[in-house]
């Protein structure tokens, strides 16, 4: 950073996109290589629906069944639900989703090295577990329940839009590990700082550990801390391009998105049920969430991060380049409502006012 004039970096990030002109920045700094895509070539999203959360993810994974074996190979499969509440169910992965997914690594027989791991925002990811219903899942599968945060941790870098400087942030040594095969299974939800949080948002945010005894209630220990919140960016411009420059590193390897049950409005914990019934599954996450924008009827181009990764290739987000198996787009679109901070949000899009040194 200390070559790079700051005014210019200000100006050519939020005239020209923070994306477009500082792609990698800050991965680079860890030794982290872009993963590009070729634009030509057709990305498959499954689409599935029904009555039955498990199984109709399943059904959504059947498609790719030969490639995700390939894939897998010996690798260790990390299952990574979204538990950003460890109390409510309609913010957290479903445990009859998870199953879904289960049953379906036991039918392409790579079900002997598989972990459920989370690292919650609130406490320690067992409760969550607990709550949720996912004992039982390591009672009836040979399966992990594993909290990231005791699983320890690298160093990455992420940007502050407050002094555009890198700082360092704990991340999970499993999920940055390249013998994990990481499964994202996300819930379809709005969100209050980046519009909406589906496959890739759910790695890159349940990847900053905390230590352990860190919680937000009154049970926290004293002198421990949580990494999360530094990922944010201190903003509605920072976290988008924090999504976007550590997606290279951070992002699953298979997507699967419950839209079963929904959450809109103030997601991603205090929004209301939207009677969805529908599944995503894709090996390019990219196209998975491109879908999983279209079906919820947000416009594309309101969403920061997955707009810069679609800049620099790091997926397929071109609908006429994605193969939609299974049921049309068309059919299923339920437009969801925004968060009520949606304006506030779309900063991002606007170019700061450097005329006054103002960002």
């Amino acid at each position: 950073m200390n070559s790079i004039n700051r005014r210019s970096f200000i100006k050519t990030s939020v005239m020209g996109g923070i994306a477009a002109t500082f792609t990698g920045s800050f991965s680079n700094i860890a030794g982290i290589a872009p993963v590009k895509f070729d634009s030509q070539l057709a990305s498959r999203v499954s689409i599935t629906t029904g009555d039955n959360r498990a199984d109709i993810a399943f059904r959504a994974l059947e498609p790719f069944s030969k490639e995700i074996r390939g894939a897998i190979s010996n690798r260790r499969v990390i299952i990574k639900p979204n538990n950003v509440s460890m109390t409510i169910q309609l913010a957290a992965t479903h445990v009859d989703t998870l199953e879904g997914v289960l049953e379906f690594l036991k039918s392409i027989r790579k079900l002997d090295n598989v972990i459920i791991a989370e690292s919650s925002a609130p406490g320690p990811a067992i409760e969550g577990f607990s709550n949720f219903g996912y004992l039982r899942l390591a009672e009836k599968y040979p399966v992990k329940l594993v909290d990231l945060d005791n699983e320890g941790s690298e160093i990455l870098y992420v940007f502050d839009e407050k002094d555009f400087r890198p700082h360092p942030v704990r991340f999970s040594k499993p999920l940055l590990d390249p013998d994990s095969y990481i499964i994202s299974v996300a819930r379809m939800k709005t969100h209050d700082r980046a519009v909406v949080t589906l496959s890739l948002k759910n790695i890159i945010f349940g990847a900053p550990i905390k230590d352990p005894g860190f919680s937000w209630s009154k049970d926290r220990k004293a002198g421990t801390r949580s990494d999360k919140a530094i990922v944010h960016g201190s903003g509605f411009r920072g976290i988008n391009y924090n999504l976007f420059d550590l997606a290279p590193k951070l992002h699953p390897h298979l997507a699967l998105i419950d839209g079963f049950e929904g959450m809109e409005g103030n997601g991603p914990n205090n929004g209301t049920p939207v009677d969805h019934r529908v599944c995503i599954a894709s090996t390019d996450w990219l196209a998975a969430d491109r879908v999983g924008v279209e079906l919820m009827g947000v416009d594309f181009a309101k969403v920061g991060y997955l707009n810069y990764c679609a800049q620099n290739r790091t997926g397929i987000a071109d609908l006429s380049k994605i193969e939609v198996i299974g049921e049309r787009i068309s059919n299923h679109i339920r437009p969801y409502k925004l968060n009520d901070n949606i304006e506030k949000q779309l900063i991002w899009m606007k170019p700061a006012d450097l005329q006054n040194g103002h960002y």
